[in-house]
């Protein structure tokens, strides 16, 4: 069986993640939107703010300088990509969409969709039906969307009824600029060679999934490979097994990692120097804490549910990657009002550098200020680390 030193590991997983790719010379375009997908397999998409949209952040960590604009052009023109539940709600390649059916067909109603198909007979059907003569549509373009009922999840009967259609696959969706949910029919969205392909048993589509998994990864567990497209986990392990038997996959042994742990065939070890990346908390790298603490040695929650007096590093806290490690984090806020990024907290981790980790945390928070619009960066009033 193959080892791997904890460092080894740390360089497969960012070069399958395509940290060690430079960046574009020039203009970014969608070839290199199309390169990120086949790096990382899919954008986590996440309804928080206060810096930026989840899912333009991974982007500008593995390609610099873009317009966000022709992200969403890409994600909603192009026809290459589709909203669906992966890891979490994300946009995923449309090739994808033959793996994901048996997943739409095993949704089942949860408690307010089964409140509302006994409470409001003939209702969901209706709001299918305006979508099939109206749409595309959000959730307000409803004749009869309901009201709230409360913050947060407390959706509307419009709302229930399109995410119940949404997550059984009988309806799709797709992003505007400022992020609200548009509906529509698949057959007016997906190409039909995926929409029409014959679903995918289970077994098959696991298979597919979790080779997927372990070339965005490189290397992983069982939990991790199962976790990246969010798989069931017990029934994850004997494909995987066999996987590993059939040489889809290889086993290897990770300094420090309980096994059986999995690599892609094809897993390299890159050489050259990675990128320096502001990693969003729902990054592919970082999205599975654990997971994190056991390549990088990096303690890691968010902390968005905390209560303040309670929160230890701040709000939104981006972990920094530098020289192919977590060195750092930094509590990031955009002041949009006043065109200011706001550095409200920066923390060195233990043993690192401080100086040289805050000089270059520094070129790369006005990178990403100037990504962002934004004219200026006011200093860290937190924190051990100065930029």
């Amino acid at each position: 069986m193959r080892k791997l030193t904890q460092e080894q590991a740390r360089r497969a997983a960012l070069g399958a993640q395509g940290f060690y790719r430079p960046g574009p010379p020039g203009r970014v375009d969608r070839r290199h939107f199309r390169r990120v997908f086949n790096d990382i397999g899919l954008l986590q998409l996440d309804s928080v703010n206060v810096l930026e949209r989840s899912h333009f952040l991974p982007v500008f960590a593995r390609l610099g300088d873009y317009a966000k604009a022709d992200l969403n052009s890409y994600t909603v023109d192009s026809g290459e990509v589709f909203e669906y539940w992966g890891h979490e709600a994300s946009l995923l390649p449309v090739e994808l969409y033959p793996y994901l059916r048996h997943r739409m067909a095993a949704h089942r109603p949860w408690r307010r969709v089964q409140a509302l198909l006994d409470e409001h007979p003939g209702y969901v059907e209706t709001v299918y039906e305006e979508l099939v003569e109206r749409g595309p549509l959000t959730v307000g373009d409803l004749a009869d969307p309901g009201s709230r009922k409360g913050n947060w999840w407390g959706w509307g009967n419009g709302k229930v009824a399109l995410e119940w259609l949404f997550g059984s696959g009988r309806i799709t969706a797709y992003r505007t600029a400022n992020f609200a949910r548009v509906y529509d029919l698949p057959e007016r969205v997906i190409a039909p060679e995926h929409l029409e392909a014959e679903p995918l048993p289970q077994p098959d589509a696991y298979r597919h999934l979790l080779a997927l998994a372990a070339r965005h990864h490189a290397v992983g567990t069982a939990a991790d490979l199962a976790d990246y497209y969010r798989l069931h986990l017990p029934t994850a392990r004997p494909v995987l097994d066999a996987m590993a038997g059939r040489g889809e996959l290889i086993e290897v042994d990770v300094a420090g990692w309980k096994g059986p742990v999995y690599a892609d065939p094809e897993m390299s070890l890159p050489r050259r120097e990675p990128r320096s990346a502001l990693l969003s908390p729902f990054d592919p790298v970082v999205w599975a804490r654990d997971r994190a603490e056991r390549l990088f040695d990096f303690h890691y929650r968010i902390e968005i549910y905390v209560p303040e007096p309670k929160r230890v590093y701040g709000y939104y806290v981006l972990p920094y990657l530098l020289d192919g490690e977590l060195v750092a984090r930094v509590d990031l806020k955009a002041d949009r009002q006043e065109g200011l990024l706001r550095v409200q907290g920066a923390y060195s981790e233990d043993g690192r550098d401080k100086k040289r980790v805050g000089r270059a945390l520094r070129h790369d928070l006005e990178a990403l200020a100037g990504w962002l619009g934004m004219s200026g960066i006011v200093k860290p009033g937190k924190g051990n680390l100065a930029i």
